[in-house]
């Protein structure tokens, strides 16, 4: 079992994609395995056989344990060492497998474990019955149609979730309040949790119960960065980059951040870490649902870096090429809305961090700008910005502070171009 990312110390085996006898090739894939930062394909480390398959499917394995035994070197249909006497019957699963499921892609089979459908018994609708997503999500909405049966009892929660935990806040004694069955009506759609939506449904209430959170809020005159955007915007286009404001917003938290530590910082039992480096989360929406790579050492890039790294991982991440590296080690998160976005909203913040910027919409507003001995009215760019930070170690003082630089900076258009 390699290591998958660097705070990754243990998979699921999702998936084999060979079986024992199986000639490989070197970095063929022979597994898929699931992790809470993404799923990946491991492949062959050798040309050889498969002897042994040691980890079965749904198995969880720690970093560094064997998952299969490869004779390297070995051709299909040669004997392994102490095998089998030749006149004993092959092992069931040598022969071929007449009821397994059709032939389908990663990310068809990704798709139906996230879904909750088995394979075997869906009927590919492509070439030579080959399963497609559109069957696998055919499938999972058949399963998922209401039944005929008067009430659907919500699923119990799971014993290790922090969904199970929340129904009893207040301790030993039972909750007054119970939420009522859900009884179908026509027209309903019940739509199963994926694997990834349950995760991202799990760290959200570990960290509302985790964090005392605290919402703060700042209003930010772009006029300057606008201007500076507007001059370097079309030579950066040429070159293939997008220079967007999201890419100022970064490098002006990533200066503050250093300015700053309390922010880029985490929480132990007893104590807390100023961290020594600068990993920015930035949130990014996909078919999949949200995920969060990481751009390492964000506070040592320039605009123009940070701005090739967001075009690079957003690129990706649509991609679903992201691997579990780049998911992973962030200090601080920023968050943005989007074309679509809206004026300003406070985020959750993404544990183990102590702060999450979130950043609003982008409006043009009437301004008063100080001129000398006057006052001036002016149309701005505005954008107003929340700060969501852990008060077990971040002061108001810290945190208004931070927020205040971030705006100061943005303000003041102080970036090298």
């Amino acid at each position: 079992m390699p290591q998958l990312g660097e705070s990754v110390v243990e998979g699921t085996v999702g998936k084999w994609l060979v079986s024992e006898g199986d000639a490989v090739t070197k970095d063929q894939p022979i597994v898929e395995i699931l992790t809470d930062k993404a799923d990946s394909e491991v492949p062959s480390p050798v040309d050889g056989v498969i002897r042994k398959i040691l980890a079965g499917v749904d198995e969880v394995v720690a970093v560094g344990a064997v998952l299969c035994e490869i004779e390297a070197g070995a051709k299909a249909g040669a004997s392994a060492p102490k095998a089998a006497p030749a006149a004993e019957a092959p092992a069931p699963e040598a022969a071929p497998d007449k009821t397994g499921p059709g032939p389908s892609s990663p990310s068809v089979r990704k798709l139906a474990r996230e879904s909750g459908v088995d394979l075997v018994n869906v009927t590919g609708s492509g070439p030579s019955g080959r399963i497609t997503a559109d069957d696998v999500r055919a499938k999972s909405a058949e399963a998922a149609a209401p039944a005929s049966a008067p009430a659907i009892a919500p699923p119990a929660p799971r014993a290790e979730s922090p969904l199970a935990a929340a129904t009893s806040l207040a301790g030993a004694r039972p909750s007054a309040f119970k939420v009522p069955a859900y009884r179908p009506a026509p027209g309903d759609e019940v739509i199963p949790f994926s694997r990834r939506r349950r995760i991202i449904a799990d760290h959200m209430v570990y960290s509302k119960q985790t964090s005392p959170e605290v919402v703060t809020f700042a209003e930010c005159d772009l006029d300057a960065t606008a201007r500076l955007r507007e001059k370097f915007k079309v030579q950066y286009k040429k070159e293939g980059v997008s220079l967007t404001y999201l890419a100022f917003t970064l490098a002006a938290t990533a200066r503050a951040l250093r300015e700053f530590p309390e922010l880029n910082a985490r929480v132990l039992d007893d104590a807390y870490v100023k961290l020594r480096d600068v990993n920015l989360g930035i949130a990014v929406d996909t078919p999949d649902g949200l995920v969060v790579p990481v751009i390492r050492n964000a506070d040592e890039l320039t605009v123009r870096g940070l701005a090739r790294a967001v075009t690079d991982i957003a690129v990706r991440a649509r991609d679903g090429k992201l691997t579990p590296d780049d998911l992973s080690g962030k200090t601080f998160s920023v968050t943005n809305p989007g074309l679509k976005g809206n004026l300003v909203g406070g985020a959750i913040i993404s544990q183990p961090n102590v702060g999450i910027l979130r950043l609003g919409t982008i409006k043009k507003r009437v301004v008063v700008v100080e001129r000398e001995d006057q006052d001036l009215m002016a149309i701005h760019p505005v954008m107003y910005m929340a700060l969501t930070y852990d008060h077990r170690i971040v002061d108001g003082v810290h945190a208004n502070g931070f927020l205040y630089r971030i705006s100061e900076i943005l303000e003041q258009g102080d970036f090298e171009l």
